[in-house]
């Protein structure tokens, strides 16, 4: 953030016997006041929303029913009990070199993925990789989409909790708030509460082209990086597994074609202000929060529509971050930042299911495969959402759309705004 100066002046009586009294020390910089975000604000009066919608169904529930046994109403999710999912700009150094160090400890541990299903998944963070890879073409432009994301940035956070002692939530990334330069937010600066900056600046690359080479419908222009990241906490991170299909140049091929073989190489970003600027600044998130009518207009207008030049917040959340593995449709999962915009993206469905809470609990829409091809059955409701070796329970998207029970009990809060939630 830019840090505004005050010009400081002393005044000196070198003339007079006794010198007046010294003026008072100029105040020290304060930071450059942001303009408030509307897509904060949205979540905000999405939240007061939820508030008052539970408020409601307990006065019912009351009225109705006499009260359960203790042990159940102890189990039971409220604003009052929920996690708290914060920009990662909010934490404090403590909190974040925490998220820090467990993600590292689950990089450690060894993987619980069978090694005939993928031979390449090492250690137990390949484990979330390599079951992306394997469900990628049934969990992207579906009707599963937001759910399976949801129940999947969960189930990650929940090892980092239960597996390597983290004590917090997962953060997300505000992407409209450093859609300007993402290279500069706290995420991305390469310090040692970062999670890693840039890749090494790699000349001469070729833009990139969205979906395919073949299919060049939109072009990125190459950022100033491209190479392995150059500082920071994960410097030394290994990308075990894809890539499947790499957008980045020069990666070494996995050695099967599913991407599920043993590939150890460096991870690879090239930061880009083209893709965080042009398709995640507020107007864009705000456009999605406010004109889908629709579960399917939302969904649609977030992941994108390549073939009329239309990147979406999804995609170009994922190309602010891109190079290996970060601009693989498959293998993404493989750079720690695919976490925080996940939990951005879960924000955001989050917020526009709030902002009309009785309507949009429990709707769903799209088919089981990518854009309905081949076509497909409607996704239902009593779909089952399976992790595979990631180790938890399969559900059925009706236990994910209702983001306040149990085990997905938590609410998203812009720190600026905090006493929305009360």
């Amino acid at each position: 953030m830019k840090i505004s100066t005050f010009a400081a002046t002393v005044a000196l009586l070198s003339s007079s016997v006794r010198a007046s009294p010294a003026p008072p020390p100029p105040p020290p910089p304060q930071p450059e006041e942001q303009t408030p975000l509307e897509s904060d604000a949205l979540a905000d009066q999405g939240l007061r929303n939820l508030r008052l919608f539970l408020d409601a169904q307990r006065v019912q529930t009351a009225c109705a029913d006499p009260p359960g046994p203790p042990e159940q109403d102890a189990q039971q999710c409220t604003l009052e009990n929920a996690a708290v999912r914060r920009e990662w700009s909010a934490l404090s150094e403590k909190e974040k070199k925490e998220y820090i160090a467990a993600v590292q400890c689950l990089s450690s541990k060894p993987s619980q993925t069978p090694s005939e299903l993928a031979p390449g998944a090492k250690t137990r963070y390949d484990d979330f990789v390599a079951t992306h890879i394997n469900q990628t073409l049934s969990i992207h432009g579906t009707g599963n989409f937001l759910t399976w994301h949801r129940y999947f940035t969960w189930a990650y956070e929940q090892a980092l909790r239960n597996e390597c002692g983290y004590t917090g939530y997962q953060p997300y990334y505000n992407w409209p708030k450093w859609a300007d330069d993402p290279a500069q937010s706290p995420l991305f600066d390469g310090s040692d509460t970062s999670i890693s900056g840039d890749g090494a600046f790699v000349a001469g690359r070729n833009a990139t082209c969205i979906p395919s080479p073949a299919a060049c419908n939109i072009i990125l222009p190459p950022g100033n990086g491209g190479g392995c990241i150059k500082s920071g906490p994960f410097k030394d991170f290994t990308v075990n597994l894809g890539p499947v299909a790499p957008t980045a140049s020069n990666i070494s091929s996995n050695p099967l074609p599913n991407g599920l073989g043993y590939n150890p190489r460096c991870l690879r970003r090239d930061i880009s202000v083209n893709a965080s600027s042009t398709w995640t600044p507020d107007p864009s998130v705000v456009d999605l929060l406010q004109q889908s009518s629709t579960i399917s207009d939302f969904a649609k207008t977030l992941q994108g529509d390549f073939p009329a030049g239309f990147l979406g917040v999804h995609t170009g959340g994922h190309f602010t971050i891109g190079a290996d593995p970060g601009g693989d449709l498959f293998a993404s999962p493989g750079d720690p930042a695919f976490y925080f915009h996940h939990a951005a993206i879960d924000r955001a469905y989050w917020t526009w299911q709030n902002l009309d809470v009785e309507n949009r609990m429990y709707v769903v829409g799209g088919s089981l495969t990518v854009n309905n091809m081949p076509p497909s059955r409607n996704t239902s409701l009593e779909d089952v959402i399976s992790l595979g070796f990631v180790g938890v329970p399969d559900v059925t998207i009706r236990n994910k759309v209702k983001k306040w029970i149990s085990p997905s009990c938590f609410v998203y809060i812009a720190e600026i705004t905090a006493e929305a939630a009360t």
